[in-house]
């Protein structure tokens, strides 16, 4: 038997389904959410918020948050605008991405608020 845990993840549960590296770990605080939102703006990468509804969340294919905040390296004003998507649109996910412009893609992505699910 393996000493290995095992995460119980189903397509057809949308509660247990996992995104990303830090679904799989107890949620985050409010300090180590501002730490990885200050790692992502130490980076240079652009802050991006995006946010679906939980059955749509598997798809890749998520409803972007008004545009990327390019050069933004004011966390509280990142946090704000993340906590401003979450209370437009409360049963949805929220995801932050750091968009890096070098590699052209995501260096960071991670789901700052769950939705409800049914």
């Amino acid at each position: 038997m393996s000493d290995m845990q095992d995460y119980q993840s189903s397509l057809s549960d949308a509660g247990s389904r996992k995104f990303e590296t830090f679904s799989y770990l107890p949620a985050m605080t409010a300090e180590q959410t501002r730490q990885q939102i200050q790692y992502i703006v130490n980076k240079g990468w652009n802050p991006s918020i995006e946010h679906t509804e939980p059955e749509n969340a598997s798809g890749s294919y998520w409803y972007m948050w008004k545009l990327p905040m390019f050069g933004e390296t004011n966390v509280d004003a990142i946090l704000a605008e993340l906590e401003n998507c979450h209370a437009a649109h409360p049963n949805n996910h929220v995801r932050l991405l750091g968009l890096d412009n070098y590699a052209q893609c995501a260096g960071a992505s991670m789901v700052i608020y769950r939705g409800k699910t049914v």
